[in-house]
């Protein structure tokens, strides 16, 4: 170990690695000597650090530290693009339905189909109820009915799964006009078991409750198209109560099916109104303008049934 070495300036000190840690004045020692104890020694004079020394062989130092900027000191990054070759970029193309003429003709053409196929339905639902001839007629030719429930059931089918079916003109066309005949058939059947009075109420009942529901859809900002889900478990519900009806059938558990019924196909004709419209998170292609007509269609039926259900008992039980 080397010890202190004096020299005529003052004393040097080194530690054992021969450095030389601080110069220190012998006037200045002198004069902190001849001060009453206790004294405060003056600071060292600022003086740069010392060079480091090389490390001894076989001792391995540690990594100098980095700085890392702070995340609001880096550059925001560029955007990016979707991909990286240029044919293969992705271009955002506006819909049909962006297009309000497209739309409003697309909505245009849905109605008028669904007002000419209500005129024939509660045309022939008023010939069935009128005519005594056509009454007897039917009830005593059931077959028919069962007939154009097939009929109805299949075109139905067809025309709802295949697309190449339900966008080719005039085939759509013609399976609508098929679905139509033979569902107006079936309802008629239906209100020739009815009173007069009762099939008149339901049928204006009907006409009043799917205009003003149209108008509420168009409307209001709550999107019910969000809603299927609850309301499929609402119309399984519903099936379930009226398949135990037939086993204990009143009056009141009548009025109360009729009831549940109608204001649940009401929701349903909201969410159909809004998928024609196109307003909400979902809707309906401009070339499925059949389609569309084809559920408004059977929504508005099916509130006209069970308002029936509602309003009049059947004269035959």
């Amino acid at each position: 170990m080397a010890d202190a070495k004096e020299c005529v300036d003052g004393i040097k000190a080194y530690d054992n690695t021969g450095l030389e840690l601080v110069p220190l004045s012998c006037s200045q020692d002198a004069v902190h000597q001849n001060q009453p104890p206790p004294y405060m020694p003056p600071p060292y004079p600022m003086t740069p650090y010392p060079p480091p020394m090389p490390p001894e062989p076989g001792f391995i130092m540690d990594p100098p530290p980095q700085y890392w900027p702070k995340p609001e000191e880096q550059n925001p990054p560029a955007e990016t693009e979707v991909t990286s070759m240029p044919s293969e970029r992705i271009m955002i193309v506006p819909t049909a339905f962006d297009d309000k003429t497209t739309r409003r003709a697309f909505i245009r053409k849905v109605f008028c189909v669904v007002t000419l196929q209500l005129l024939v339905t509660f045309s022939i639902v008023c010939v069935f109820t009128f005519s005594q001839t056509v009454q007897g007629w039917v009830r005593n030719n059931l077959w028919v009915y069962l007939s154009s429930y097939i009929v109805f059931a299949v075109v139905s089918v067809c025309l709802a799964l295949c697309s190449s079916f339900s966008r080719s003109h005039p085939w759509n066309m013609l399976g609508l006009a098929v679905i139509t005949l033979s569902l107006s058939y079936m309802v008629g059947t239906v209100a020739s078991y009815h009173n007069t009075s009762a099939v008149i109420i339901a049928m204006g009942s009907t006409l009043v409750i799917s205009f003003s529901i149209v108008i509420f859809s168009a409307q209001t900002r709550v999107d019910f198209t969000l809603c299927n889900g609850v309301m499929l478990v609402l119309a399984m519900t519903l099936l379930m109560f009226g398949f135990f009806s037939i086993f204990f059938y009143s009056s009141a558990l009548q009025i109360v099916y009729g009831t549940l019924g109608a204001l649940l196909y009401s929701l349903f004709l909201a969410v159909d109104c809004q998928l024609v419209m196109g307003r909400e998170k979902y809707g309906l292609s401009p070339e499925e303008y059949i389609f569309a007509a084809l559920i408004l269609y059977l929504d508005i039926i099916t509130i006209f049934l069970y308002l029936l259900i509602l309003f009049g008992g059947s004269s035959n039980n």
